[in-house]
């Protein structure tokens, strides 16, 4: 018998030699992809200078011939090194299991899935992996020259060939037809009951039995826990536990690929026949590692053809074909659905009592493996196969199946502490105790009783191995009971030690990587079909199983997936935001749509045809249809009725759904958090739809009202508001960087917010139209109104400029944005006080020298009296537009923050008289931003500071002259047609009631800079002022006179405006009986005019 030691080396190089294989097919794998890909492929096989070279190596191949070379040597070995030794790897690979294989047979070992799982499996494994690895080396067709162009510059660089080349060149030339190859290989262990015949027929009590139609499966209620109510607490037991969630995938090469190479059992057993054509059935092609695939009926036929007397499996395997492609697409479809319900059903059960998942894990691992066997089954299926019926290929519910697998792997690891107490109490408290019994009826001497013992302790496997050999003290041939046993006893311990191991082996998907096109096609199929976008989280869940691939003897390539599964989880999530993003979008659409219905605007159609409808009742016409009013949509008489905003929530409730899912996700050391790629976009279309909802044009000079605005926005954020209701996100949080960022000139990408589209459209088209003279400011109405004019302006500037319109602004903008648009109107403000100054320049040298007022008169001539009192007009309407401003801030304000505002106004209103300049401007600053009026404008006074140019005492002497210029200019007015009273809108058609204001705020502005007495120079512009229009009372040229009495009330305005002037004052300059009887003239003129 072999010794001992022998036989327990067995089970450790099956698992070594396993592990290393799949290291060994992942270099082979990369190497042929680097190969295919120019950019990646090795400059030496595509540079021009060695071409020819690289052809003689191939051609005269595995000859050592030198070609003659110019290139560096050294740097050949340096860069071909990789490729050799991995080709060098595969060969002693092939040694070593070569060697294990001739071991086996001599140690006559038995194999029967069903009894010792363990030992068969990694056995078969490693037969498979070795025709794997052989069959992909020869799919690289630069095999050759990067071998043979390796060893030239090994030559080149040591004088001689590598020692390994003669036995790797041969290797490579005799491996052309790699499984005709390893057929003539087999065929010492391909001899009649052999150890790879042995492990492959004990395949016909599992894969016949797994391999059913989904009928069958749903017949026999698999995987239900439902189906019989009374067992659910009851263990999931089964005499070939491991056996029942292994992968069908893998079975199925087990047997293609194990009866190529024993191929004589296909004439001798009729159940090696039966196993390989029902695998033959039910693939088309096989994976051989990763995306590679093995066309396994045109293989076998190739290889079957040219052998004598095998003319009936040949027909066998065409029959299978035509099989396979009739009959295997659909019947993988409907395992698929059956699949698709059961794991539904379990995955629900289980989370409702997580309890069952220590009985009955069994259930969860075989509904695992299922899934995963059928989801790779179609992805290998629709990338290579010419298909007869596209639609058994095209799976838009796979986003379900990968879902309901995602979920089970969630329970198995929210829960892994549950399933591990459960069984480490089974071990101890059943499995113990009937491995016990087993042992105790053992025929066996002490001696290996304490082996078996020990070896339970140290390795099952190892244990296998001993037992199976032939002319063991202890066969598992004869002890099947003990071999079932141990495959249990392995199962739960691998449920308390190895939970994250086991989901890989059974749920694992990160062939997923490799399948990028199909991948990103089935996402995009989940997303347009509203019933599957709920699962479509499934997606970038999967991306998480990529690094699964990966394998410590190929590092270089850990970054390469881990990019490719970071950027994959990236798009799907980015997508997943957008397609919700949309949703929110048309939702938001239909909303405003239906709020603007609401407007004021649109009840006066109805309003007109209530009023009208008793006269066309009476003259018997037919009047129009009754329009439908706001809210008849709600009006449901039939639950079948869909309307458009129905589907639209249902969408999006299902996609928000998938986002909520899971708060976050690992993906190669990354954390992706769904939700905040909705955030994200939420926050960039809300900015984009704002600013397109102001509907600005800049040609035409169109912008919607702001009142109308407002009411889309309250809309948009009312359905944002009930987004909360889908998806665990904080939409105050995206309320407040949108809007605060329209508060902004600018928002953080750069672009136009709406405080600056209606801040430049108030001033460049309202504004500017009042300086044309198209519009007015009627102060009774507090708003701007359009005057009749030749030319119609295209918009209604009430409608932009009243209370209300202006509340909206501020509701809109808020105080920062009210603040900018302050601060724009102080620039303009200020230019025009700067043209002012250039003016009165040009009066000093003159003026200066002047003693009285008269002599101001006779200085009039020479400047531009018109041009002082328009800009001052100018000045006057902008601050009556801003005085309009605050006032509906102050309203907004008070409505939000009432106890605030009361406090800013305390504040201000108790400022002491000799409190210093800076502290007072300071509370100015406050009150203003908050919307209060101040005796001196705080931001004009800044405005008006960067004008400093010339000395303090010029800079002040001009702005005395500035004053006194307005002050004996006014009476002009008087001659201008426009400058008559209105008593309805209280001012004037040329808004040169404004300059009251303009006087008071540009007065205090200034002479607060130059630190001066404010009260005493208005007292003079007061005296002067009165002075003057005095004068026109003694003219008798009706032309100049015919407004006077208009211009007499601007000085009552001026005193009215000022928190300075008072009557009393304005007596002692001018009588007040003036005052009362041009009141009394302007108001009679009005009526008769009207009349």
């Amino acid at each position: 018998m072999t010794s001992l030691p022998e036989v327990q080396k067995l089970a450790e190089k099956l698992t070594i030699l396993n592990d290393r294989g799949i290291g060994m097919l992942t270099r082979i794998y990369n190497i042929k992809k680097a190969c295919g890909d120019p950019k990646a492929k090795p400059s030496y096989l595509i540079d021009k200078n060695l071409e020819s070279a690289v052809k003689f190596i191939v051609r005269k191949f595995p000859a050592v011939e030198t070609p003659q070379l110019q290139k560096e040597k050294s740097e050949i070995l340096k860069n071909l090194a990789l490729y050799y030794f991995t080709f060098v790897d595969v060969m002693e690979f092939k040694d070593h299991v070569c060697e294990l294989l001739n071991t086996i047979d001599a140690c006559q070992v038995f194999f029967d899935i069903t009894v010792n799982f363990d030992l068969t499996k990694n056995y078969l494994d490693l037969v498979v992996t070795y025709i794997t690895l052989m069959m992909l080396l020869s799919r690289i067709e630069e095999r050759k020259a990067i071998i043979g162009l390796y060893n030239y510059a090994h030559e080149m660089t040591h004088g001689s060939s590598d020692r390994e080349y003669p036995r790797l060149g041969q290797m490579i030339v005799d491996y052309e037809n790699p499984l005709k190859k390893m057929m003539e290989e087999f065929v010492p262990h391909g001899k009649v009951k052999s150890s790879l015949q042995d492990a492959l027929v004990s395949l016909q009590m599992v894969y016949p039995r797994r391999n059913l139609s989904a009928d069958q499966w749903r017949n026999a209620q698999l995987l239900s826990l439902i189906s019989a109510p009374s067992t659910m607490l009851n263990p999931a037991q089964s005499d070939t536990m491991p056996c029942e969630y292994l992968s069908l995938d893998t079975m199925e090469k087990w047997i293609v690929f194990g009866f190529i190479l024993c191929h004589a059992a296909l004439n001798t057993d009729p159940a090696a026949l039966s196993l390989w054509k029902l695998a033959l059935q039910s693939n088309s092609c096989l994976c051989l590692f990763r995306d590679e695939v093995f066309h396994i009926h045109k293989a076998a036929e190739d290889l079957f053809v040219n052998i004598r007397g095998y003319n009936k499996r040949v027909n066998d395997i065409r029959e299978c074909k035509e099989s396979a492609l009739s009959h295997a697409g659909s019947m993988h479809r409907e395992r698929r659905k059956f699949l698709r319900s059961a794991l539904k059903e379990l995955a629900t059960v289980l989370a409702d009592q997580p309890g069952l998942l220590g009985p009955k894990a069994l259930f969860v691992f075989m509904a695992l493996s299922f899934a995963r066997d059928e989801i790779i089954w179609l992805l290998r299926h629709a990338d290579n196969i010419q298909k007869k019926s596209t639609d058994d290929f095209i799976d838009k519910h796979i986003a379900e199946l990968i879902f309901y697998m995602e979920e089970l792997r969630a329970h198995v690891r929210k829960y892994g502490p549950v399933m591990q107490r459960y069984y480490v109490q089974y071990l101890s408290g059943f499995d113990a105790v009937v491995l016990n019994e087993l042992v105790q009826n053992l025929s066996v001497c002490p001696e290996d009783e304490s082996i078996i013992m020990s070896s339970f302790v140290n390795t099952m496997t190892s244990l296998s191995a001993y037992t199976s050999v032939s002319k063991a003290s202890l066969g598992l041939a004869d002890h099947r009971e003990l071999g079932k046993m141990m495959n249990t006893i392995i199962f739960h311990t691998k449920m308390a030690d190895s939970l994250v191991e086991m989901l890989v082996e059974t749920s694992d998907l990160s062939i997923f990587c490799f399948y990028s096109r199909a991948f990103e096609k089935m996402f995009q199929q989940c997303l347009e079909l509203p019933s599957q976008s709920r699962y479509s989280i499934s997606f970038p869940l999967l991306c998480t199983h990529f690094m699964s691939c990966t394998h410590e003897l190929c590092p270089e390539e850990r970054h390469h997936i881990g990019d490719r599964s970071l950027s994959l989880c990236n798009m799907f999530l980015d997508e997943m935001a957008k397609q919700a993003r949309n949703l929110i979008t048309d939702i938001c659409t239909e909303q405003c749509t239906l709020s603007d219905q609401l407007l004021p605007k649109h009840c006066a159609k109805t309003i007109s045809q209530a009023v009208n409808k008793k006269s066309k009742k009476q003259t018997g016409k037919k009047g129009e249809p009754e329009r439908e009013k706001p809210g008849v949509e709600s009006m449901r008489k039939n639950r079948l009725l869909v309307t458009n905003l129905d589907k639209l929530h249902t969408a999006l409730s299902e996609l928000c759904f998938s986002i909520n899912y899971v708060p976050n996700m690992m993906v190669w050391e990354h954390t992706f958090t769904p939700r905040e790629y909705l955030t994200s976009h939420l926050e960039i279309r809300f900015t984009k739809s704002i600013v397109g909802m102001t509907m600005y044009n800049q040609a035409t000079q169109e912008i919607a009202k702001p009142s109308e605005l407002l009411t889309s926005v309250r809309a948009y954020m009312t359905v944002l508001q009930s987004i909360e209701n889908y998806v665990q996100i904080d939409i105050t949080r995206v309320f407040n960087n949108v809007l605060l960022q329209q508060t902004q000139h600018l928002d953080s990408h750069g672009e136009p917010t709406i405080t600056s589209l209606y801040t430049n459209w108030y001033l460049e088209t309202l504004l500017r139209q009042v300086s044309n003279g198209h519009i007015a400011y009627f102060p009774a109405m507090k708003a701007f109104v359009n005057l009749p004019t030749e030319n119609e302006l295209t918009f209604n500037a009430e409608e932009y400029s009243d209370i209300s319109e202006m509340r909206s602004l501020s509701e809109l903008l808020g105080p920062y944005g009210m603040k900018f648009l302050s601060e724009s109107l102080m620039w303009h403000i200020s230019s025009q006080v700067a043209e002012l100054k250039v003016s009165d320049k040009g009066l000093v040298a003159v003026l200066t020298t002047l003693p009285s007022s008269e002599s101001v008169s006779e200085a009039q001539p020479i400047f531009s009296i018109d041009s002082v009192l328009k800009r001052m007009t100018i000045i006057g309407v902008i601050l009556s537009f801003r005085s309009l401003a605050q006032e509906a801030l102050r309203d907004v304000l008070s409505c939000h923050i009432p106890f605030l505002v009361s406090s800013v106004e305390d504040f201000k209103d108790h400022i002491p008289r000799e409190t210093d300049m800076k502290v007072a401007m300071n509370v100015y600053e406050l009150s203003s931003a908050a919307g209060l009026p101040c005796e001196i404008d705080p931001a004009l006074v800044v405005a008006l500071s960067s004008q400093k140019s010339g000395s303090p005492e010029e800079e002040y002497k001009i702005a005395c002259l500035l004053m006194v210029f307005v002050a004996v200019s006014m009476p002009t007015l008087a001659s201008n047609v426009m400058s008559q009273y209105s008593p309805a809108i209280e001012g004037h058609c040329n808004n040169i009631h404004c300059l009251a204001k303009a006087i008071n705020q540009i007065a205090a502005a200034l002479f607060t800079i130059h630190k001066g007495s404010i009260e005493d120079r208005l007292k003079e512009f007061l005296a002067l002022a009165s002075s003057s229009l005095l004068k026109i009372g003694q003219e008798t040229d009706k032309t100049t006179t015919r407004n006077r009495e208009s211009v007499y009330l601007l000085l009552d305005m001026i005193v009215q405006e000022s928190p300075f002037l008072t009557m009393d004052l304005l007596e002692s300059c001018f009588p007040y009986v003036l005052l009362r009887n041009a009141y009394h003239a302007v108001y009679k003129q009005s009526v008769s005019s009207s009349a």
